[in-house]
C-alpha cells in the first residue's frame, strides 16, 4: 500500500439499473456525536478487507482489493477493526481496539455479516448490506457530494436515487404523477419536490381526499355558485382553480367518492373544471399528482375505483419504500428532522450509542412520520443533554437488545411491481384498527383478541399480514 493513497472521488454518472451490479456495501449511518454529518456509502465490489480506523476527517482511499476508511471519531483507535472477506461473505474483526466493536449489539465474532447487520465502533454506526444494487460512478460516496433534484430526494439507496433522478423531466411536463407507499413515507414531500421541480408559477394545493366529507368534497375540490345548494351563500371557485397554473395533490386518491372521481376525469380529459350550480365550465391549466397506500389496480377490479380514471392518472408512478427498507437513509433523514425541529440548536444535538442503535434497529411500523415524532419528544425531554435511550419511546427503547431489523429485499429491485402491495381500504382500516388496539394494551394478544371477539391465533395471523411486531408495543 502507498504511504498517501487517494481518496476515491464521488459518485459521478448514472447507469441504468438493469446493468447495476449487485455487491456488499458498507454504509456509515449515524456519528452519534455529530449527527448533522452526512453519512457515507461503500461498495465492497472487489474488496476483500476493509480497514477501519480513525482520522480528522473522513477518508476511502483503495488500493489493490483494500479500501481503508478514516473515520473522525475521537473513540475509535487508531486501527479500529477490518472486515474480511470469507468466500461470498464478509467477517467483522476487532482490532485491539480500546472500545471494542459491536455487532448487532455484541462484540464482533466468529460468525459472517449478514444482511441489514449494523455495526458499532466508538460513537459511529454502521450499517452492512450483503446484496445491493450499486450507484453508477465512483465505488465511495460521501452524501455531502449527493445532487438530488430536490432536498427531500436525497438519498444514499442506489435504486431509489436512480427512480427520483427520473421525476425532474417528469415534473416539467403535464404527465400525471402517482406516488405509492405506506402512511407515513413521505408522500406529500415528494409531491412538493415535483412541483418546485415543475417551475409552474402557481400554488402547491393539497388536498386529503380521505379527510372531507363526502357531500362537501365535490364543492371543495371544484367549487359553487351561489345558492347552488343549503348554505352556499357566495360563489366558490374551489380548490381545482385554486391550483390553476401550479399542482394539484390529491392525497389519498382512493378514497374520492365515485361522483367526484367522474368530475375529477373531465378535468384530466376537457382541462376545465365545472363548479356545483354552474352550466359552463371554465378552463384550468393543473399539473395532477395522487398519492396512495392502496392498489388502485385491485381498488379498480373491486369496482371501487374508476378505470378510466387510473388510466388518466397513471402517466408516471413512483413508489416509496418503507424506513424498514432504507436504513441506510436514517441518518440523512435524522438530519433533515433535526434542522426542520430545531434549527436553532440542531448542530449541539447529540445521541448517545444506546439511543442511536435504537433508532437504527427499530422498524419504525409508522414510517418516517413515527420517526419524526418521536424525536420531537425525545429533544423536549433530553434539554440540553445527549438524547438517550430513556428519551425514546418503549418500542424504540426494546430494540436496542433485539435481533436484527429485517433485510429490505424489496430495494433490490426497486421497481413497481415488486414492491409490497398496498393494502385495501378494509385492510388498511383493519390495520390502522389493529395498530391502535395494540398500543392501548401494550401488544397484550388476549386483550385485542377479546376486544375484537376474535381468536389470539386469528389476531396473530393478522400481525403477519399486516407486517407487525408484538415488541413494537410492548
Amino acid at each position: 500500500m502507498s504511504q498517501d493513497p487517494v481518496p476515491t472521488p464521488a459518485i459521478a454518472r448514472r447507469r441504468r439499473p438493469e446493468s447495476a451490479p449487485v455487491c456488499a456495501h458498507l454504509f456509515e449511518v449515524l456519528d452519534c456525536d455529530a449527527p448533522l454529518r452526512p453519512p457515507a456509502r461503500h461498495s465492497l465490489r472487489g474488496i476483500d478487507e476493509v480497514v477501519l480506523k480513525r482520522s480528522q476527517e473522513r477518508t476511502a482511499a483503495r488500493e489493490g482489493r483494500t479500501l481503508v476508511l478514516g473515520i473522525p471519531d475521537r473513540f475509535l483507535s487508531t486501527v479500529h477493526a477490518r472486515l474480511r472477506r470469507d468466500g461470498d461473505r464478509f467477517r467483522a474483526e476487532d482490532a485491539g481496539s480500546t472500545n471494542g466493536t459491536l455487532v448487532n449489539g455484541d462484540p464482533a465474532g466468529e460468525a459472517p455479516l449478514g444482511d441489514c447487520d449494523d455495526l458499532e465502533l466508538g460513537h459511529t454506526l454502521l450499517l452492512f448490506r450483503q446484496s445491493v444494487r450499486e450507484a453508477e460512478g465512483a465505488p465511495d460516496l460521501d452524501a455531502r457530494d449527493l445532487r438530488p433534484p430536490a432536498p427531500a430526494l436525497a438519498t444514499l439507496v442506489a435504486q431509489l436515487e436512480v427512480e427520483f433522478a427520473r421525476l425532474p423531466a417528469i415534473a416539467r411536463s403535464a404527465v400525471p404523477v402517482v406516488i405509492g407507499g405506506e402512511t407515513g413515507t413521505g408522500k406529500e414531500l415528494v409531491a412538493r419536490a415535483v412541483h418546485q421541480l415543475s417551475g409552474r408559477a402557481g400554488q402547491f394545493i393539497a388536498v386529503n381526499c380521505g379527510a372531507i366529507a363526502e357531500t362537501l368534497l365535490e364543492s371543495l375540490l371544484f367549487g359553487h355558485r351561489k345558492g347552488a345548494f343549503s348554505g352556499a351563500t357566495e360563489s366558490r371557485p374551489g380548490l381545482v382553480r385554486a391550483a390553476d397554473g401550479g399542482t394539484l395533490f390529491l392525497d389519498e386518491i382512493a378514497d374520492l367518492p365515485a361522483s367526484s372521481q367522474a368530475a375529477l376525469l373531465r378535468v384530466l380529459q376537457e382541462r376545465e373544471v365545472l363548479a356545483v350550480g354552474e352550466t359552463n365550465p371554465v378552463k384550468v391549466d393543473v399539473h395532477i399528482v395522487a398519492a396512495t397506500h392502496q392498489d388502485l389496480e385491485a381498488a379498480v377490479a373491486a369496482s371501487r375505483f374508476r378505470a378510466d380514471l387510473l388510466a388518466r392518472i397513471s402517466g408516471f408512478t413512483v413508489k416509496v419504500p418503507p424506513l424498514r427498507w432504507r436504513r441506510e437513509d436514517l441518518g440523512l433523514l435524522l438530519a433533515a428532522l433535526l434542522l426542520r425541529l430545531a434549527p436553532e440548536r440542531a448542530a449541539a444535538v447529540s445521541f448517545t450509542p444506546e439511543a442511536g442503535r435504537a433508532l437504527l434497529r427499530h422498524r419504525w411500523p409508522l414510517n418516517v412520520r413515527e420517526l419524526e415524532k418521536c424525536l420531537e419528544a425525545a429533544l423536549v425531554l433530553a434539554g440540553k443533554e445527549p438524547i438517550d435511550v430513556g428519551h425514546l419511546p418503549p418500542a424504540v427503547q426494546r430494540a436496542a437488545e433485539e435481533p436484527s431489523a429485517d433485510p429490505s429485499p424489496a430495494l433490490l429491485e426497486l421497481q413497481p411491481s415488486q414492491a409490497a402491495a398496498p393494502l385495501s381500504p378494509e385492510d388498511a382500516r383493519q390495520r390502522e384498527e389493529l395498530i391502535a388496539l395494540l398500543k392501548q394494551h401494550q401488544g397484550n394478544v388476549a386483550a385485542v383478541a377479546r376486544v375484537l371477539g376474535k381468536a389470539r391465533m386469528q389476531v396473530h395471523r393478522w400481525l403477519k399480514r399486516f407486517d407487525l411486531r408484538l415488541d413494537d408495543f410492548r
